[in-house]
């Protein structure tokens, strides 16, 4: 499956930005979604992940109860809405897929989008 990430841009502390993930080639609906971040000088770090029908998410406390994961199978689209940013979510955001259920290892996404840069200014 090829994925496509968009949605990046600039913005201040407290707005928000909507990322999406197109995906095209095998059935988008076979695979779990994960986000991913990597910000400069660190490790990529799991942010978000969708089941394959999108009944089960899964965050890291890092973001809970400020971003959410969604998925539209009919669209062959993934989503991660992320409100009340913080400087410290400047990243390089990552979409991939995986066969795996929810998982958060970086190792078990088969499928990677180029990254859409999201700048967070304080």
């Amino acid at each position: 499956v090829q994925l496509q990430a968009s949605g990046g841009g600039l913005v201040q502390a407290g707005g928000s930005l909507r990322l999406s993930c197109a995906a095209s080639g095998r059935p988008f609906s076979r695979y779990s979604m994960g986000w991913f971040r990597q910000a400069p000088g660190k490790e990529r770090e799991f942010v978000a992940a969708i089941t394959w029908n999108g009944d089960s998410t899964h965050y890291a406390d890092s973001v809970k109860g400020r971003f959410t994961v969604s998925r539209d199978n009919g669209k062959n689209t993934a989503y991660l809405q992320m409100n009340s940013l913080k400087p410290e979510d400047t990243a390089v955001y990552y979409c991939a897929a995986s066969i795996m259920v929810l998982t958060t290892s970086d190792l078990a996404y088969d499928y990677w989008g180029q990254g859409t840069q999201v700048t967070v200014s304080s």
